[in-house]
């Protein structure tokens, strides 16, 4: 059997699929569960981390930026906090408290400005006793391990959307009883609220996390990324022979997108956003919107390869290919079309040739290929043949004529 067909087969998928919606972006389903197609939005860590700029102003900033620049009718919806926000201590009764000079306004206000732009608020915790920001006495902030119950209900009640789980300082409790302990709480709390594990890749979550009692919207496969080529090269490998562990609603996460901060060429941040969306990757902007570059915002706003990303068949791409430094990666649509990415990670040019067969496609048959970086059509028997620069991804839509 075809293993496109094979995928496609499995309980998860009818289920998810009817609950996408009309614009392609999935409704979060249940406390603690996620959407069926993989999150959109932004994190502000790869940009700011704990410098002193990471405040409410920032943020709010970021979320007016997602109206005037495009992004929420795009698809992105998250605007997400990361690490940092927090007071040093939890209040007299245990209670987290928001860092009173970088959001003197409270967390729940500004839940309800980005709530108020028709956009969704995430926040950030470590399922360990403290965060991984060792800012003071060598040690972060307040984290969720033995609190679950109560930061859920913290957090439900300040009208949080989506919870990023970090891993740090864990004492080396089992990874699947923290993260189920949480997942628990957010349920009990009855709020809708994407979890997002962000376990590292070190317990292999792709085998675990997704199914109950975790059931993770989505989870990290990889170690942090950096804004170097080498650091998305490296998550990218790690992360696209996972393929068979994602399914509708559990998706493997890469880490968050680099486009933009600086540390790569434009060819290598259209790479990474062509990569992350033919793997059905969570797409979380990690730059700051409020000083974003054009050709930058240019590239997030593919709206042709977020449609990949978006795809409501909802199926990883599968690498059919990675010999001598060129990678092919199909991705079947739920219009029938395939979306194919051919990457050279070389660090020179290369002339490529990829028979229409090694895609997956019949012979004999005539095929319109949509470039979907170029916005350009062809036809033709499905092959592809191009000379792809150092480092560059090409990226097609494929559909029977």
């Amino acid at each position: 059997m075809n293993r496109f067909i094979e995928r496609l087969l499995r309980p998860a998928a009818p289920l998810a699929l009817a609950l996408a919606t009309v614009c392609g972006a999935a409704p979060v389903l249940a406390a603690g569960a996620k959407p069926a197609l993989p999150q959109m939005g932004f994190n502000n860590w790869n940009s700011t981390h704990c410098r002193a700029e990471f405040n409410e102003a920032m943020i709010r900033g970021v979320a007016d930026k997602f109206i005037s620049l495009g992004l929420r009718d795009a698809g992105y919806r998250y605007v997400n906090i990361d690490d940092c926000w927090a007071n040093w201590q939890r209040d007299k009764n245990g209670r987290l408290m928001p860092n009173p000079k970088r959001f003197p306004s409270g967390i729940n206000a500004l839940a309800d400005y980005i709530h108020s732009k028709g956009l969704k608020f995430g926040l950030y915790s470590s399922a360990g006793t403290s965060t991984c920001e060792p800012l003071k006495e060598n040690r972060g902030f307040p984290g969720g391990l033995g609190h679950e119950k109560q930061d859920a209900a913290t957090f439900a009640s300040w009208g949080v959307d989506y919870l990023k789980y970090d891993n740090c300082n864990n004492q080396k409790v089992d990874a699947r009883r923290r993260y189920a302990a949480m997942a628990e709480a957010l349920r009990a709390t009855g709020r809708p609220i994407f979890y997002s594990v962000c376990e590292w890749g070190e317990n292999k979550p792709w085998l675990w996390a997704g199914k109950p009692p975790v059931s993770a919207g989505s989870w990290r496969t990889t170690g942090d990324i950096s804004d170097t080529y080498a650091s998305m090269l490296k998550n990218f490998k790690q992360n696209v022979v996972l393929d068979k562990y994602a399914t509708p609603g559990h998706w493997n996460d890469p880490d968050m997108l680099e486009v933009g901060n600086g540390g790569m060429t434009d060819v290598e941040y259209r790479s990474h956003f062509s990569l992350w969306s033919i793997m059905a990757a969570p797409l979380l902007i990690g730059t700051d919107l409020r000083t974003i570059r054009p050709d930058a915002l240019k590239i997030l706003l593919n709206k042709e390869v977020i449609a990949v990303d978006q795809d409501p068949l909802g199926v990883q791409g599968h690498q059919v290919s990675d010999a001598n430094g060129i990678h092919v990666i199909v991705k079947p649509l739920k219009d029938g079309s395939e979306a194919v990415a051919v990457f050279n990670e070389t660090d020179a040019a290369r002339a490529v040739n990829v028979g229409a067969r090694e895609i997956g496609l019949r012979s004999g048959m005539h095929y319109r290929l949509r470039d979907l970086w170029a916005h350009t059509d062809a036809t033709g028997d499905g092959s592809i043949k191009l000379d792809l620069p150092a480092h560059a991804t090409a990226m097609y839509r494929i559909s029977r004529l």
